[in-house]
């Protein structure tokens, strides 16, 4: 038996989330389906992270164990011919039976994109949360510095975690939308990324939600190191919606 790992990208609008559901499709439902078609036999597929309804992935990383000896390029192939146009298989390969792609990963990195003006372009509406009020940049960039390093975040997980921890590290986290000389965006679109050894559910759409509340002037930088502290979830901001994230990739050295 071959284990493969493959890196799979999804638009995640009409799913219920990465995880096999009783009622509802799921990303991992229409894998499996579509691997058990090209096996002959019930496989599961292991992610390195759950995605929630509706968030997308450019480069999620799961696992399989077949039975059938194909070669990578014929598995991706063999494997996007079975699927839904909203999901494909990028790449495969041939991997160690140890290999586990949630405990092995070193860094997860994602992405969050906000369509910051007065009107929402039609094929944005799908990717991106609509925010009317005019950001603050540097504001954002501020709040977001405090959050990297080791904390407990506790304060923006959201409910129905199973985590036996709610300590993580970020390494990184901060826009990387092209600016003017006065540090005014250059366009609508507001990329806030984030990347660290490991996030809590709902963490990433917490802390967008409050770090917006930091853009808006409704608190300053600061706070987000206060909530933070206070391990608090209803001390923090509102939790963003799911269309505007991506899990962008994740590292496993």
């Amino acid at each position: 038996m071959a284990v493969f790992k493959i890196t799979v990208a999804y638009d995640g609008t009409d799913f219920n989330g990465w995880q096999r559901q009783p009622d509802g499709t799921s990303i991992q439902g229409v894998l499996e389906e579509a691997l058990k078609a090209l096996d002959g036999r019930d496989v599961v597929v292991t992610a390195a992270g759950r995605t929630d309804a509706g968030v997308h992935a450019l480069a999620q990383v799961a696992a399989v164990a077949l039975e059938r000896t194909i070669a990578p390029d014929a598995l991706v192939r063999a494997v996007n011919a079975r699927l839904p146009e909203s999901v494909r298989v990028l790449s495969a390969e041939a991997v160690d039976a140890q290999f586990h792609p949630r405990f092995d990963a070193k860094i997860k990195t994602y992405r969050y994109r906000i369509w910051n003006a007065d009107v929402l372009s039609p094929f944005e509406r799908r990717y991106a949360w609509h925010i009317i009020d005019r950001l603050d940049l540097q504001a954002i960039d501020d709040g977001a510095g405090r959050l990297v390093g080791t904390h407990d975040f506790a304060a923006f997980q959201g409910t129905g975690s199973d985590a036996a921890t709610t300590v993580r590290t970020v390494t990184q986290a901060g826009l990387r939308t092209s600016r003017d000389a006065r540090g005014a965006a250059r366009s609508a679109l507001l990329e806030f990324e984030i990347s660290g050894d490991g996030f809590l559910r709902h963490m990433v759409r917490n802390v967008v939600g409050s770090l917006v509340d930091v853009g808006r002037g409704r608190v300053p930088p600061a706070w987000i190191a206060d909530v933070l502290a206070s391990r608090d979830r209803t001390k923090a901001g509102r939790t963003a919606p799911a269309r505007g994230l991506f899990l962008v990739g994740v590292k496993y050295e």
